[in-house]
C-alpha cells in the first residue's frame, strides 16, 4: 500500500497524432521500467493490432512509474474524437492531466473537448507543447492560443496557473524554457510532482468505495474491473458489495488484487485511497458500478458520457456467399457479440429493430463503428452494415440534427476548392486564420454532411490537408444533402469476373474488383462515371470460333482496381446499399439484390417524394 501523499494520478490527453503515446514511451524508459538491453517496440502502449495498423490509440490504457519515491499512475488516452468515451472514463480516475499540444498545429477540436471535460471536473493541468523541433513550429503563438482556449472555456485563476513545458517527445527531451534545449524528461517529472495534487483525502470513517471506470479480461482469473479507490482499503479475499445501476445490490469476494508497474499488472495484498487497481473475482462487472463495503455499501455517482450522434444498422449476412468464411453467422451470435461490446464501452448503445436479424448500433462516429466491425470480422463474424446516419431529436416540435465543428489546415491554393465542396453539404465557415503558407478553416456542418467527405478532401488538397471534427450541439434539420455524385456499377448475375468483360466495363468508371473474383447479382463492382447506376455482365467471356480472325486480337490491359477499405466503403455507400463484411472479404452490394425489385423500390420512392405521379 502506497502513502496517499506519494501518489500522483494523471492522464495524458491531446488531439490525435500530437505525440501522447510517444511521450509515454520515453517516460517509461527514463523512469527505469525497461532494462538497458531490453528491446522495446515503438509506441509500446499501442498494444492492440488495430492500433498499430492505424497508428492511433483506440483504447485508454493504464501504466505506472516510480520516480523519486513517488508512484505515478499514467493513463494514455485516445486522441480521436470518436473515442471520446474512453477519455471521459479515464478522467474520472485522475487528479490532473498533461495537455499535449502540437507546436505547429496548436489546439484542435479534440484538444478543446478534453480540456473542457478536465476543467469541468476541476482537474489541474500541465501544458506540454510538443514537437518544437518541427520546421514550422510556432510555440509562442500556440501558447497564446491555449491561454485563449482556457479563457473561452471559463477557466478560473487557479486553473490558469499551470506550468508550461517544451518537449520533443520522440527524443525524450523536455525543457521549461523554449530557448534552452532539453536533455531528458526530468523537468516534466518534476512538474508532475510539484503541480499535480495527490488524491483527495477521504472523509473520516467513509466506507470503502471504488468506481469502475474500465474493464479488462485475464485468461486465468476472468473479468477484471479497473478503478481508483476513493475511500477505505481493499485487500485480497475481502468480502465486498457491488452497487449496480438503479441501486441494485450484489455481494462478492475479491480473489485477486492487482496494481500497475510499468506495462505489467502486479499482484498486491492490499491498496488504499488514491491507488488505481484491478479487481478480479466478481463476475458481470459493469462500467459505472461501485465496489463498496459489504456492511455499509455506498455508491459513487455513475459515469456519464456524452450522447452518441451516429447510427448504423448491423444485419446478418444474407447474401448468396454467406457462411463460407465466417465462424459466427447467426443473429444470436451477432446479438451476443454486440451486447458484449456495449457492456465494456459506455459510449455505444445497441438497440433492437423491427426485424430480429438487424440491430441498431449507436456510437460517436463512423471510425468508432468501423473499428467495432473490423474487430468482429477478425474474430470470425460475418455481417452487413448500412451507411452511417445521424441521430436526430425533436426540440419544441422541430426536428434537430447533430452538428460538427470541423477544423482543416489546407494549402492556400485549396481554400476556394474546399469551401466550394462544403457548400452543398451545408457547411458554414465560422473562422479563417493564416498560418504561414497554410490556412486554417473552421466550419459548422451537419454530421451527415461530413460522411464521405474525407476522401474527397484529401483529393482536392492533394493529400496535404489535415481535417478533424468535434460534436458541436444540435440545430434544426438542414434538409436534403447530396451524398455522392456517382452511381454504382452492379453485377447482373452470379459467377466469376472475366478480364475480357472487365476490359470493356472499366471505360465506364472505376472498378473495385480484379479478374477472377466471385460475384453475384446485386453486388457492386465499381463506381460509374455518371450519376445513375449501371447493371453489367462482368462474367461475359469471349466467344471462340474455329475461324481465324483476319486482324490481331485486342490486347486486354486492366487498370488496377480501386482499393476499398472498410472506412472508405462505409463512407461511399448510399442509403440503398450495404457493406458485406466477412473474415476474408469486403463486398459492396445493394440492399435489394434483384434488379426488378430495385426498380420498383426506386419508383415507389420517387412517387412518395412527388417526383412522379
Amino acid at each position: 500500500m502506497f502513502s496517499r501523499e506519494k501518489i500522483r494520478n494523471i492522464a495524458i490527453v491531446a488531439h490525435v497524432d500530437h505525440g501522447k503515446t510517444t511521450l509515454v514511451d520515453f517516460m517509461l524508459r527514463q523512469a527505469g521500467v525497461f532494462r538497458s538491453n531490453e528491446v522495446v517496440a515503438e509506441r509500446v502502449m499501442d498494444s492492440n493490432d488495430l492500433e498499430r495498423e492505424k497508428g492511433i490509440t483506440i483504447l485508454a490504457k493504464n501504466t505506472a512509474v516510480q520516480y523519486e519515491g513517488h508512484h505515478i499512475n499514467i493513463i494514455d488516452t485516445p486522441g480521436h474524437a470518436d473515442f471520446g468515451g474512453e477519455v471521459e472514463r479515464g478522467l474520472r480516475m485522475v487528479d490532473g492531466v498533461l495537455l499535449l499540444v502540437d507546436a505547429a498545429e496548436g489546439p484542435l477540436p479534440q484538444t478543446r473537448f478534453v480540456l473542457s471535460k478536465a476543467l469541468g471536473l476541476g482537474l489541474k493541468t500541465v501544458l506540454v507543447i510538443n514537437k518544437i523541433d518541427r520546421p514550422d513550429a510556432r510555440a509562442r503563438d500556440v501558447l497564446d492560443m491555449v491561454y485563449s482556449l482556457y479563457i473561452d472555456l471559463g477557466a478560473d485563476e487557479t486553473q490558469l496557473d499551470f506550468p508550461v513545458l517544451y518537449t520533443v517527445a520522440r527524443q525524450g527531451q523536455a525543457s521549461t524554457r523554449l530557448e534552452e534545449p532539453g536533455k531528458d524528461l526530468k523537468p516534466l517529472f518534476n512538474a508532475i510532482l510539484s503541480h499535480m495534487p495527490p488524491p483527495p483525502a477521504p472523509e473520516e470513517g467513509a466506507p470503502t468505495q471504488l468506481l469502475l471506470a474500465n474493464l479488462d479480461y485475464d485468461d486465468y482469473v476472468g473479468r477484471l474491473g479497473i478503478g481508483r479507490i476513493s475511500a477505505g482499503r481493499l485487500a485480497t479475499n475481502m468480502s465486498v458489495s457491488v452497487v449496480r445501476e438503479g441501486g441494485k445490490l450484489e455481494f462478492g469476494k475479491i480473489v485477486k488484487l492487482y496494481g500497475f508497474s510499468g506495462l505489467k499488472r502486479v499482484e498486491i495484498a492490499d491498496a488504499g485511497p488514491g491507488e488505481i487497481v484491478s479487481v478480479a473475482g466478481i463476475e458481470a462487472l459493469s462500467i459505472g458500478d461501485t465496489i463498496s463495503d459489504a456492511e455499509k455499501p455506498k455508491a459513487l455517482p455513475r459515469i456519464k458520457v456524452d450522447e452518441p450522434t451516429m447510427m448504423m444498422i448491423f444485419r446478418v449476412n444474407d447474401g448468396p456467399l454467406a457462411g463460407r468464411e465466417g465462424k459466427y453467422v447467426t443473429s444470436r451470435n451477432l446479438r451476443d457479440r454486440l451486447h458484449r461490446e456495449q457492456y465494456r464501452n459506455v459510449a455505444i448503445r445497441v438497440e433492437d429493430t423491427e426485424t430480429p436479424d438487424a440491430f441498431r448500433v449507436v456510437g460517436r462516429g463512423e471510425l468508432q463503428l468501423a473499428v467495432i466491425i473490423e474487430t468482429m470480422r477478425r474474430e470470425g463474424y460475418e455481417l452487413t452494415a448500412s451507411n452511417p446516419e445521424p441521430i436526430t431529436k425533436v426540440v419544441d416540435g422541430v426536428k434537430h440534427e447533430p452538428m460538427e465543428l470541423m477544423v482543416c489546415d489546407v494549402p492556400e491554393t485549396a481554400v476556394g476548392t474546399v469551401t466550394e465542396r462544403l457548400g452543398p453539404r451545408k457547411g458554414r465557415m465560422v473562422d479563417m486564420q493564416q498560418m504561414g503558407s497554410r490556412t486554417r478553416l473552421q466550419f459548422r456542418i451537419p454530421a451527415r454532411g461530413l460522411v464521405g467527405f474525407r476522401s474527397e478532401f484529401l483529393t482536392v488538397t492533394r493529400g496535404e490537408g489535415i481535417m478533424s471534427s468535434q460534436f458541436d450541439g444540435y440545430e434544426p434539420w438542414f434538409g436534403y444533402i447530396p451524398r455522392r455524385s456517382n452511381g454504382a456499377i452492379i453485377s447482373d448475375r452470379q459467377g466469376d469476373t472475366v478480364p475480357y468483360a472487365l476490359f470493356s466495363i472499366q471505360e465506364r468508371g472505376a472498378l473495385f474488383v480484379p479478374a477472377g473474383i466471385q460475384v453475384y447479382e446485386g453486388m457492386i463492382i465499381g463506381e460509374n462515371a455518371h450519376p445513375s447506376d449501371l447493371n453489367v455482365n462482368c462474367c461475359r467471356e469471349k466467344k471462340l470460333t474455329n475461324i481465324r480472325a483476319a486482324g490481331r486480337d485486342e490486347n486486354v490491359i486492366l487498370t488496377p482496381p480501386k482499393e476499398m477499405t472498410l472506412e472508405k466503403s462505409l463512407e461511399w455507400i448510399a442509403e440503398d446499399e450495404l457493406v458485406e463484411v466477412t473474415p476474408k472479404s469486403l463486398r459492396l452490394r445493394k440492399k435489394a439484390l434483384d434488379q426488378n425489385a430495385r426498380y420498383r423500390a426506386d419508383r415507389d420512392r420517387k412517387r412518395d417524394q412527388g417526383v412522379i405521379e
